[in-house]
């Protein structure tokens, strides 16, 4: 799905689900919209979406992918890229049919996001610069993430660099917490060879949504969407939600966390590593200019959005829904058919 092409081709994710739906599909290319306008990229927001399981058998879902290249091949001014479900692998079938992808693999001259932890690094970013404004510090700092993918595991090795420690993590199995701290190694160990979190011997397994309550300085959603909603947002106990996945947070828990008091750094401003390092590479940019990019647009964003929402008394959702709308407008006025 193409929702704006301003600033130029349309670049945004494959998701492969078997739960996927068109509704999810149209929130998630919004939100590229909004993330590629806000970080200033020349590209416009998209995204699409493969029914089927990511993990299925190797030469089906190869084939299931380049099916899904040919389809989408007249769709010119859409640039495809991984997202949760496809990897770089996948976007070297899709390029190899159309001759457009981001997120290649380094072999063919890519900048592999997963393998790199671009978004994991602009999560970390996005967290340490809006601490302050939680009256935190990440030395020390008391991590929960829901979600232990390609996004998730990587923003917990950035952040352990900067001082703070894993208390509870999830995956699609159950979730695992320790007070004292989560070994992350040992859960990438559990990763590779196929397990779940839950199979870590040294912490208490809690069901999925109890996870929501452990307490924490710093909730990190970096799995599926609406990860907090209405219904389980009043548990919620930390001061800090940096959103990792896209879409994870409904406008009703938005607006209670905001009540509340406490801070919540918006998806397409927390993580826009992604795409600043497919945008990079699209350009043919290597991986320290884009993680160069990332520190210098994630946080500067980050900064901005907690500031107008500080200043102006409202929500870090609306100070960064009017600074994207804001820019995306300025881009659409330089169009001749706007």
């Amino acid at each position: 799905m193409i929702d704006n092409t301003a600033a130029g081709p349309a670049i945004g994710g494959t998701r492969m689900a078997p739960d996927v739906t068109a509704i999810e599909c149209f929130r998630l290319a919004r939100a590229m919209t909004l993330k590629n306008a806000t970080c200033g990229l020349r590209h416009g927001g998209a995204k699409s979406v493969i029914i089927g399981d990511p993990g299925m058998d190797a030469a089906r879902k190869e084939q299931l992918i380049r099916a899904f290249a040919t389809a989408i091949a007249p769709l010119h001014n859409y640039i495809p890229g991984p997202d949760m479900g496809t990897d770089e692998t996948a976007m070297g079938y899709v390029h190899d049919e159309i001759g457009r992808a981001v997120g290649l693999p380094a072999e063919i001259g890519g900048i592999p996001l997963d393998q790199i932890g671009a978004t994991g690094f602009g999560v970390a970013i996005a967290a340490e610069v809006a601490a302050p404004f939680a009256g935190l510090s990440l030395d020390g700092a008391r991590i929960v993430l829901q979600g232990f993918g390609a996004v998730g595991e990587h923003t917990a090795r950035f952040l352990e660099r900067k001082g703070a420690r894993l208390v509870g993590v999830a995956d699609i199995s159950g979730a695992v917490t320790n007070a004292e701290g989560i070994d992350i190694e040992a859960l990438a160990r559990l990763k590779r060879e196929g397990k779940s979190v839950v199979e870590y011997p040294f912490g208490r397994v809690i069901p999925n949504e109890a996870l929501v309550a452990v307490p924490c300085d710093v909730w990190i959603p970096a799995a599926r969407p609406d990860a907090l909603r209405a219904d389980n947002v009043e548990r919620l106990n930390c001061r800090l939600v940096v959103q990792g996945a896209n879409v994870p947070v409904t406008r009703e828990a938005e607006r209670f966390m905001f009540e509340r008091g406490v801070i919540s750094v918006p998806d397409f401003i927390a993580n826009a590593g992604g795409v600043i390092t497919a945008a990079v590479e699209y350009d043919g940019g290597v991986k320290a200019t884009a993680f160069a990019a990332i520190e210098e647009k994630v946080g500067g964003n980050t900064r901005l959005t907690l500031e107008r929402a500080r200043d102006m008394k409202i929500s870090p959702l609306d100070a960064a829904m009017t600074l994207a709308t804001d820019r995306l407008q300025k881009i659409m006025q330089l169009r001749r058919w706007r």
